[in-house]
């Protein structure tokens, strides 16, 4: 007997399954999700936020560390994911308006549970609600999905990548050329840029409570993000072109290299004049991850699907199979584990979070390595939990 499941996100769209052309699905591209899903989680769940090894940690300000590519890594696989899956269901018979409807559907479900977490942390740790945060990661997600499915819908791949140039030209105007009330223009630190300007206009104290001076998900940087996104979305029409092959993989993957190599080139020589910046999003930055999103797209494609080097990648197509469920529950459950308060001697109490690290992880190695480990088992243990989803055949989905 089949199980019948509540089902909350979408992985199909998520998926890609060449039926209109006959062929058969790519790996490569669940390998690459479930990759980027996983470091997420990663460098979301240190032991210690004190002890975390450099490439594990986001960049200070301006520049770039290894775990600051993976937001737009999982947003360029999002604009992959909307070209293949919507292509598919245009070419099966659905219109333009369902679909639309469909993804505006799927858009206010996935910014309400962003929200939904940033309630959650407002109601754990006794914070007001003058100060619940309304941006997040999944609003991000949220928003940067709807206008590239949209613009998917109704225009060509010659208009998107127009609206993408465009976003990424027109941003660098905004922040170097506007004059913010105070600063002046082209400022770009944390508290006398446009964006984080825009932000404390317009939300008010409802921003990251890391700073309440800027959102690192606000508003104005969301525009760069969508072209990030694009980005994604024109890789797909790459992927789709032609009929699938072993030949044609290898063209598409050798193409892909190609155009990540140039990207990644470009975004690193734009960061001497706007500098490469995740908070910000700059156009820089935003250039520079897209081309680094294309490169290990194209060495996924190339080592899974060309190569048929397939097994090491099992881990990885579990963790991208729930790629978004994922996130949501690995968040909201260390949300839970830095709520949750056990007494402790002297009338005190500590997070469950902390006293889990502190009797398992901390007697028996550094501080530094202590973090890697419990950050490792957090994964590992979603892994678990992710297989057993997965052997079920569940796939949790709007």
């Amino acid at each position: 007997m089949v199980a019948t499941t509540t089902v909350v996100f979408e992985s199909e769209a998520e998926r890609y399954r060449t039926a209109a052309q006959g062929g058969e699905r790519l790996l490569s591209l669940d390998v690459f999700r479930g990759i980027t899903i996983a470091a997420m989680v990663l460098v979301n769940n240190p032991g210690t936020g004190a002890a975390i090894y450099w490439p594990l940690a986001h960049a200070e300000w301006h520049g770039w560390t290894p775990t600051d590519l993976i937001f737009p890594f999982f947003l360029f696989i999002v604009g992959v994911s909307i070209t293949l899956a919507l292509g598919r269901r245009r070419t099966l018979g659905d219109t333009r308006g369902a679909l639309a409807l469909r993804a505006l559907r799927r858009s206010a479900i996935i910014f309400a549970l962003g929200l939904m977490l940033n309630i959650g942390v407002t109601l754990g740790y006794g914070y007001g609600f003058d100060t619940l945060r309304i941006m997040g990661v999944l609003q991000r997600i949220a928003l940067c999905y709807l206008a590239a499915a949209l613009l998917f819908l109704w225009s060509g791949w010659r208009t998107q990548a127009g609206v993408a140039a465009a976003l990424l030209i027109g941003y660098w105007g905004l922040m170097t050329l506007v004059p913010v009330p105070g600063f002046g223009a082209g400022d770009l630190d944390k508290v006398g840029s446009l964006t984080a300007w825009l932000d404390r206009l317009v939300l008010g104290r409802h921003i990251w409570g890391g700073s309440r001076v800027y959102d690192p998900e606000g508003l104005l940087s969301t525009l760069p993000s969508i072209a990030t996104t694009l980005a994604g979305v024109l890789a797909g029409h790459w992927l789709l072109a032609g009929p699938v092959s072993i030949w044609s993989l290898r063209r598409k993957a050798r193409g892909l290299a190609l155009a990540g190599l140039v990207a990644t080139a470009g975004g690193l020589v734009w960061g001497a004049w706007f500098p490469i910046n995740k908070p910000l999003w700059t156009s820089s930055y935003a250039l520079f991850t897209a081309g680094a999103a294309t490169l290990v797209l194209a060495a996924c494609l190339w080592l899974v699907d060309v190569a048929g080097y397939q097994r090491w990648a099992t881990p990885f197509v579990v963790f991208g199979s729930n790629a978004l469920a994922l996130y949501f529950l690995s968040t909201l459950g260390a949300l839970l584990l830095g709520i949750i308060r056990i007494p402790q001697p002297g009338g005190v109490s500590l997070a469950l979070h902390a006293v889990l690290y502190r009797r398992l992880f901390m007697p028996w190695t550094s501080p530094i390595n202590g973090s890697l480990a419990w950050a490792i088992t957090y994964v590992m243990i979603w892994l678990g939990a992710m297989w057993l989803l997965y052997r079920r055949r569940i796939f949790i989905r709007v």
